[in-house]
């Protein structure tokens, strides 16, 4: 969750503008909305706290980017890996 407040924090504009891409592209948001979410990325790896979060918790963020991949039609069913990643990201 930490991730998440900080990059709500210093990069609101790039995530609405992510979020607001994936809600309108349910079955494509991968491909259609790929450049905002490297927007989002490199706005939010600019922070020190996100670099450590992302160093700590590549694991867990790698597993939920594969499972996102892998349920494209159903996004919930990836519940349990944002689950692990924010786990880890509040103990940095």
């Amino acid at each position: 969750q930490a991730a998440l407040e900080i990059t709500a924090r210093y990069c609101r504009s790039e995530m609405e503008q992510y979020g607001r891409c994936v809600a309108a592209s349910p079955a494509s948001w991968q491909r259609d909305c790929h450049r905002l979410r490297l927007s989002m990325s490199r706005c939010a790896a600019a922070h020190p706290i996100v670099q450590q979060i992302r160093r700590d918790c590549a694991e867990p963020f790698a597993a939920f980017e594969q499972c996102l991949k892998e349920n494209q039609a159903s996004v919930t069913n990836c519940s349990d890996h944002v689950n692990a990643f924010l786990l880890c990201a509040d103990r940095v």
